[in-house]
Protein backbone atom coordinates (compact mmCIF):
# COMPACT_ATOMS: atom_id res chain seq x y z
CA UNK A 1 0.00 0.00 0.00
CA UNK A 2 1.42 3.29 -0.96
CA UNK A 3 1.44 6.23 1.77
CA UNK A 4 -1.07 7.70 3.61
CA UNK A 5 -3.55 4.84 1.05
CA UNK A 6 -4.03 4.06 -2.29
CA UNK A 7 -5.79 7.41 -3.50
CA UNK A 8 -3.10 9.87 -5.35
CA UNK A 9 -3.23 13.38 -6.48
CA UNK A 10 -2.41 13.19 -10.32
CA UNK A 11 -5.08 10.99 -12.22
CA UNK A 12 -5.75 10.51 -15.72
CA UNK A 13 -8.27 13.41 -15.54
CA UNK A 14 -6.19 15.91 -13.73
CA UNK A 15 -3.20 15.02 -16.62
CA UNK A 16 -5.81 16.09 -19.29
CA UNK A 17 -6.64 19.08 -17.54
CA UNK A 18 -2.94 19.74 -17.35
CA UNK A 19 -2.78 19.73 -21.18
CA UNK A 20 -6.31 21.90 -21.32
CA UNK A 21 -4.73 25.29 -19.17
CA UNK A 22 -0.98 24.19 -21.05
CA UNK A 23 0.83 23.51 -18.06
CA UNK A 24 3.60 21.08 -18.60
CA UNK A 25 4.00 17.39 -17.01
CA UNK A 26 7.07 16.39 -15.11
CA UNK A 27 7.65 12.86 -15.58
CA UNK A 28 10.85 10.80 -13.90
CA UNK A 29 11.80 7.56 -13.99
CA UNK A 30 12.13 5.89 -10.07
CA UNK A 31 12.95 1.87 -9.41
CA UNK A 32 13.41 1.66 -5.39
CA UNK A 33 11.12 3.51 -2.89
CA UNK A 34 14.25 6.02 -1.57
CA UNK A 35 14.67 7.47 -4.83
CA UNK A 36 10.57 7.50 -5.19
CA UNK A 37 10.35 9.37 -2.03
CA UNK A 38 12.53 12.25 -2.60
CA UNK A 39 11.44 12.64 -6.11
CA UNK A 40 7.62 12.77 -5.06
CA UNK A 41 8.04 15.05 -2.22
CA UNK A 42 9.99 17.08 -4.88
CA UNK A 43 7.01 17.74 -6.71
CA UNK A 44 6.65 15.37 -9.69
CA UNK A 45 3.78 14.65 -11.43
CA UNK A 46 4.24 11.03 -12.75
CA UNK A 47 6.68 8.49 -11.69
CA UNK A 48 7.71 5.82 -14.34
CA UNK A 49 9.01 2.83 -12.95
CA UNK A 50 10.49 1.91 -16.55
CA UNK A 51 11.73 -0.63 -18.23
CA UNK A 52 15.43 1.50 -18.33
CA UNK A 53 16.07 -0.29 -14.99
CA UNK A 54 17.47 -3.16 -17.06
CA UNK A 55 19.98 -0.75 -17.81
CA UNK A 56 20.55 1.44 -14.97
CA UNK A 57 19.76 -1.00 -12.14
CA UNK A 58 20.91 -4.56 -13.69
CA UNK A 59 23.77 -3.65 -16.01
CA UNK A 60 21.67 -5.36 -19.31
CA UNK A 61 22.80 -3.67 -22.45
CA UNK A 62 19.34 -3.08 -23.54
CA UNK A 63 15.69 -3.63 -21.54
CA UNK A 64 14.96 -6.68 -23.24
CA UNK A 65 16.07 -9.29 -20.43
CA UNK A 66 14.23 -7.73 -17.42
CA UNK A 67 11.06 -9.88 -16.43
CA UNK A 68 7.12 -9.12 -15.46
CA UNK A 69 8.35 -10.42 -11.90
CA UNK A 70 11.32 -7.94 -11.67
CA UNK A 71 9.17 -5.02 -13.21
CA UNK A 72 6.43 -5.87 -10.12
CA UNK A 73 8.36 -5.87 -7.88
CA UNK A 74 10.42 -2.28 -8.61
CA UNK A 75 7.22 -1.21 -8.91
CA UNK A 76 5.94 -2.85 -5.25
CA UNK A 77 8.97 -0.32 -3.87
CA UNK A 78 7.95 2.93 -5.67
CA UNK A 79 4.22 2.47 -4.77
CA UNK A 80 5.11 2.10 -1.06
CA UNK A 81 6.73 5.77 -1.21
CA UNK A 82 4.77 7.83 -2.86
CA UNK A 83 1.70 10.00 -2.32
CA UNK A 84 0.77 12.58 -5.06
CA UNK A 85 2.32 11.39 -8.52
CA UNK A 86 0.60 9.13 -10.66
CA UNK A 87 2.57 5.50 -10.85
CA UNK A 88 3.08 4.06 -14.19
CA UNK A 89 4.73 0.95 -15.15
CA UNK A 90 6.57 -0.41 -18.28
CA UNK A 91 5.05 -3.53 -19.21
CA UNK A 92 8.35 -5.58 -20.13
CA UNK A 93 9.36 -7.19 -23.94
CA UNK A 94 6.93 -10.19 -24.76
CA UNK A 95 4.43 -9.48 -22.01
CA UNK A 96 1.94 -8.24 -24.49
CA UNK A 97 3.19 -8.19 -28.16
CA UNK A 98 1.11 -10.57 -30.47
CA UNK A 99 -0.91 -12.18 -27.65
CA UNK A 100 -3.53 -9.81 -26.00
CA UNK A 101 -4.16 -12.72 -23.28
CA UNK A 102 -1.29 -12.43 -22.12
CA UNK A 103 -1.28 -8.57 -22.10
CA UNK A 104 -4.19 -8.42 -20.11
CA UNK A 105 -3.38 -11.11 -17.74
CA UNK A 106 0.40 -9.47 -17.67
CA UNK A 107 -1.32 -6.14 -17.19
CA UNK A 108 -3.60 -7.29 -14.28
CA UNK A 109 -0.49 -8.66 -12.47
CA UNK A 110 1.34 -5.57 -12.24
CA UNK A 111 -2.15 -3.52 -10.96
CA UNK A 112 -2.73 -6.18 -8.39
CA UNK A 113 0.62 -7.17 -7.20
CA UNK A 114 2.42 -3.45 -7.19
CA UNK A 115 -1.02 -1.26 -6.87
CA UNK A 116 0.08 0.99 -9.39
CA UNK A 117 -2.06 3.71 -11.36
CA UNK A 118 -1.32 2.92 -15.11
CA UNK A 119 0.55 0.47 -17.52
CA UNK A 120 3.00 1.80 -20.29
CA UNK A 121 3.55 -0.61 -23.96
CA UNK A 122 5.55 0.47 -27.23
CA UNK A 123 4.01 0.24 -30.61
CA UNK A 124 1.29 1.84 -33.01
CA UNK A 125 -0.93 -0.31 -34.90
CA UNK A 126 0.63 -3.92 -34.59
CA UNK A 127 -0.55 -3.79 -30.65
CA UNK A 128 -3.84 -2.48 -30.62
CA UNK A 129 -5.43 -5.25 -29.71
CA UNK A 130 -3.64 -5.71 -26.67
CA UNK A 131 -4.20 -2.05 -25.44
CA UNK A 132 -7.94 -2.81 -25.89
CA UNK A 133 -7.71 -5.89 -24.02
CA UNK A 134 -6.08 -4.07 -21.44
CA UNK A 135 -8.69 -1.09 -21.31
CA UNK A 136 -11.56 -3.37 -21.26
CA UNK A 137 -9.96 -4.80 -17.96
CA UNK A 138 -10.34 -1.15 -16.81
CA UNK A 139 -6.63 -0.50 -16.56
CA UNK A 140 -5.12 3.09 -18.00
CA UNK A 141 -3.14 2.82 -20.89
CA UNK A 142 0.17 4.64 -21.62
CA UNK A 143 1.65 4.56 -24.96
CA UNK A 144 4.88 5.21 -26.54
CA UNK A 145 6.41 5.83 -29.78
CA UNK A 146 8.91 6.68 -31.97
CA UNK A 147 12.34 5.27 -30.46
CA UNK A 148 11.15 2.65 -28.76
CA UNK A 149 13.68 0.32 -27.10
CA UNK A 150 12.39 -2.68 -27.10
CA UNK A 151 12.37 -2.96 -30.45
CA UNK A 152 16.03 -2.21 -30.61
CA UNK A 153 16.85 -5.63 -32.39
CA UNK A 154 14.42 -4.69 -35.30
CA UNK A 155 15.90 -0.92 -36.08
CA UNK A 156 19.46 -1.92 -35.11
CA UNK A 157 19.90 1.93 -33.68
CA UNK A 158 19.10 4.41 -31.47
CA UNK A 159 19.20 7.03 -34.07
CA UNK A 160 16.47 9.60 -34.24
CA UNK A 161 13.46 8.26 -35.40
CA UNK A 162 10.65 9.45 -38.02
CA UNK A 163 13.12 11.81 -39.68
CA UNK A 164 11.65 10.46 -42.94
CA UNK A 165 8.04 11.43 -44.44
CA UNK A 166 6.36 8.01 -44.63
CA UNK A 167 8.12 6.97 -40.83
CA UNK A 168 6.51 10.40 -39.43
CA UNK A 169 3.29 10.00 -41.34
CA UNK A 170 3.09 6.77 -39.71
CA UNK A 171 4.04 7.67 -36.51
CA UNK A 172 0.78 10.50 -36.61
CA UNK A 173 -1.41 8.11 -37.40
CA UNK A 174 -0.51 5.91 -35.18
CA UNK A 175 -0.75 8.50 -32.20
CA UNK A 176 -4.21 9.35 -33.23
CA UNK A 177 -5.30 5.12 -33.14
CA UNK A 178 -3.73 5.32 -30.14
CA UNK A 179 -5.58 8.14 -28.17
CA UNK A 180 -9.00 6.66 -30.03
CA UNK A 181 -8.26 3.17 -28.97
CA UNK A 182 -8.18 4.68 -25.00
CA UNK A 183 -4.78 5.36 -24.13
CA UNK A 184 -4.63 8.68 -21.85
CA UNK A 185 -1.25 9.79 -22.41
CA UNK A 186 1.52 8.99 -25.06
CA UNK A 187 5.38 9.53 -24.85
CA UNK A 188 7.18 10.36 -27.71
CA UNK A 189 11.15 9.43 -27.59
CA UNK A 190 13.93 10.65 -29.90
CA UNK A 191 11.73 12.24 -32.95
CA UNK A 192 12.45 15.52 -34.54
CA UNK A 193 11.26 18.89 -32.32
CA UNK A 194 9.01 19.83 -35.12
CA UNK A 195 7.13 15.99 -35.59
CA UNK A 196 6.68 16.13 -31.70
CA UNK A 197 4.75 19.81 -31.66
CA UNK A 198 2.36 18.19 -34.41
CA UNK A 199 1.81 15.19 -32.72
CA UNK A 200 0.82 17.31 -29.35
CA UNK A 201 -1.23 19.82 -31.32
CA UNK A 202 -3.43 16.54 -33.37
CA UNK A 203 -4.14 14.92 -29.97
CA UNK A 204 -6.49 15.61 -26.85
CA UNK A 205 -4.31 13.74 -24.52
CA UNK A 206 -0.71 14.34 -22.57
CA UNK A 207 2.20 13.87 -24.66
CA UNK A 208 4.96 13.74 -23.27
CA UNK A 209 8.46 13.76 -24.93
CA UNK A 210 11.72 12.16 -24.41
CA UNK A 211 14.34 13.91 -26.56
CA UNK A 212 10.76 14.88 -28.94
CA UNK A 213 11.08 18.66 -28.47
CA UNK A 214 9.76 21.50 -26.50
CA UNK A 215 6.75 22.07 -28.09
CA UNK A 216 5.22 18.82 -26.99
CA UNK A 217 3.34 18.88 -23.36
CA UNK A 218 5.40 17.35 -20.90
CA UNK A 219 9.23 15.76 -20.39
CA UNK A 220 10.36 12.74 -19.12
CA UNK A 221 14.24 11.73 -18.20
CA UNK A 222 15.75 8.15 -16.68
CA UNK A 223 16.44 9.92 -13.13
CA UNK A 224 20.34 8.21 -13.22
CA UNK A 225 20.80 10.06 -15.95
CA UNK A 226 19.49 13.57 -15.36
CA UNK A 227 21.40 13.36 -12.00
CA UNK A 228 24.87 12.47 -13.19
CA UNK A 229 25.13 9.13 -12.36
CA UNK A 230 25.36 7.16 -15.40
CA UNK A 231 28.39 8.62 -17.16
CA UNK A 232 28.38 6.74 -20.58
CA UNK A 233 24.86 8.08 -21.47
CA UNK A 234 25.15 11.47 -23.42
CA UNK A 235 22.24 11.89 -26.02
CA UNK A 236 21.61 15.51 -27.35
CA UNK A 237 18.41 15.31 -25.60
CA UNK A 238 19.55 14.50 -21.55
CA UNK A 239 20.74 17.92 -19.35
CA UNK A 240 22.49 16.83 -16.39
CA UNK A 241 21.37 18.46 -13.55
CA UNK A 242 23.72 16.84 -10.83
CA UNK A 243 27.04 14.86 -11.21
CA UNK A 244 26.16 12.53 -8.47
CA UNK A 245 28.57 10.03 -10.27
CA UNK A 246 31.23 12.16 -8.99
CA UNK A 247 29.39 13.09 -5.62
CA UNK A 248 29.51 9.34 -4.46
CA UNK A 249 32.75 8.59 -6.01
CA UNK A 250 34.42 10.99 -3.66
CA UNK A 251 32.35 9.93 -0.92
CA UNK A 252 33.30 6.31 -1.08
CA UNK A 253 37.15 7.61 -1.35
CA UNK A 254 36.96 9.63 1.67
CA UNK A 255 35.35 6.93 3.82
CA UNK A 256 37.80 4.41 2.66
CA UNK A 257 40.72 7.20 3.58
CA UNK A 258 39.26 7.23 6.85
CA UNK A 259 38.24 3.59 7.69
CA UNK A 260 42.41 3.10 6.59
CA UNK A 261 43.90 5.95 8.44
CA UNK A 262 41.46 4.80 12.22
CA UNK A 263 39.84 7.89 11.36
CA UNK A 264 36.20 6.19 11.65
CA UNK A 265 34.79 5.70 13.84
CA UNK A 266 35.85 8.77 16.31
CA UNK A 267 35.34 9.24 20.15
CA UNK A 268 32.34 10.22 19.08
CA UNK A 269 31.07 8.03 16.75
CA UNK A 270 31.05 5.17 18.62
CA UNK A 271 29.06 3.72 22.14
Amino acid sequence: MSVEGKKRIITTQRLLEMKERGEKVAMLTAYDFTSARIIDEAGIDIILVGDSAANVMAGHETTLPITLDQMIYHAQSVVRAVKNPMVVVDMPFGTYQGNSKLAVSSAIRIMKESEADAVKVEGGHEILESIGRILSAGIPVMGHLGLTPQSIHKFGTYSVRAKEEAEAEKLVNDALELEDAGCFALVLEKIPAALGKRVADALRIPVIGIGAGNGVDGQVLVMHDMLGLTQEFSPRFLRRYHNLYDEMFKAVKNYISDVKNRDFPNEQEQY
